[in-house]
């Protein structure tokens, strides 16, 4: 993995931080990295529990948010979590499905984040997060959210033959099974690609291109939107065990009352689904046939793939997350 010189300086005091999270009478600093740039909306919310957090938790637990991808590449989040080069993760499961499939799951959720607490996933999710990843996991920072295609090109039916769709690995499969051909780029690398024509468009959650100025190449987005666009904080499992319990009330306090202001993406989605007609982006929408085809087909591929890959947990978490 490529270090950063701060990334290599917190791996070498790890042992020194490490010992006083034993103490309850110490307060502890966590270091903080995300997946996502600092000026998107997931960054800004997460800065307002970190400010929260250290207001409430001074003696206690602090957090110290290091930055987003020009600290550390985002597909490189999941294992710096893992292996304790940092504490805590702001990442999306995708993005580290390479420790496990398991991780792709997270995106099929039809139930908000509060309930899946209630009903037992949350549990399930870390019964697999701390066998196979050494992780724990803390919450879901956004829900309410799908993501949505967006097209340079017009389409009349949901067929990608012939298009270049740049992904992530949260739709990859998806697309392919549309007939797409993919291209996966770090975010910060889209503007220029649709730019240049190498790709045709994107998928995206309904709220968050303007961030990355991506209206600008956007022509058309495809109405309904499938999946739950899933952003969530991971947590080193060795550090978790470290922290007292003062210290884990401290942190879980803010992470949940972050999750359980997830309602407000509802508002901001809205606000968004109205900047892009003012802006000119067109809707296609298929008809009814079509577009039940086309959500199925995103659930049929997402939930086959996961069980296909881990047929011990798979069809537990579908159970869990589904409606």
């Amino acid at each position: 993995m490529k270090v950063h010189r701060w990334l290599a300086a917190a791996a070498c005091s790890t042992a020194t931080v490490f010992v006083p999270l034993h103490a309850a009478a110490q307060e502890v600093t966590l270091r903080v990295v995300s997946a996502f740039a600092e000026n998107t909306t997931y960054v800004k919310n997460l800065e307002g529990m970190i400010k929260a957090l250290n207001a409430s938790g001074k003696g206690t637990l602090q957090l110290n948010f290091i930055g987003g991808p020009k600290a550390m590449p985002p597909f490189e989040v999941g294992n710096a979590v893992r292996t304790g080069v940092v504490d805590i993760g702001m990442s999306t499961g995708a993005f580290y499905t390479n420790i496990m499939p398991e991780a792709d799951a997270l995106k099929l959720t039809q139930i908000p984040g509060p309930e899946l607490r209630k009903n037992g996933a949350y549990d399930l999710i870390n019964k697999i997060w701390n066998e196979k990843a050494n992780m724990q996991y803390l919450g879901r920072v956004i829900d309410f959210t799908p993501f949505h295609l967006y097209l340079t090109k017009k389409i009349d039916k949901p067929d990608l033959t012939g298009l270049k769709i740049r992904i992530t690995p949260v739709y990859r499969d998806f697309f392919q099974a549309l007939g797409a051909t993919v291209v996966q780029t770090a975010p910060g690398e889209v503007y220029t690609a649709l730019e240049r024509g190498v790709v045709d468009g994107y998928g995206w959650p309904i709220q968050g291109i303007f961030d990355m100025n991506w209206q600008d190449k956007t022509r058309y987005r495809v109405d309904p939107g499938f999946y739950s666009a899933e952003v969530s904080l991971i947590m080193n499992l060795d550090k978790w065990k470290a922290l007292t319990a003062a210290q884990k009330d401290v942190l879980m306090k803010n992470v949940i009352a972050l999750e359980n202001a997830n309602d407000s993406w509802k508002k901001a989605n809205d606000d968004d689904i109205k900047r892009q007609a003012q802006v000119g982006i067109q809707v296609i929408t298929f008809d009814a046939a079509s577009a039940k085809q086309y959500v199925d087909k995103a659930y049929d591929v997402g939930w086959t793939n996961l069980i296909k890959a881990s047929p011990t947990y798979g069809p537990q978490m579908k159970k869990l997350f589904s409606r």
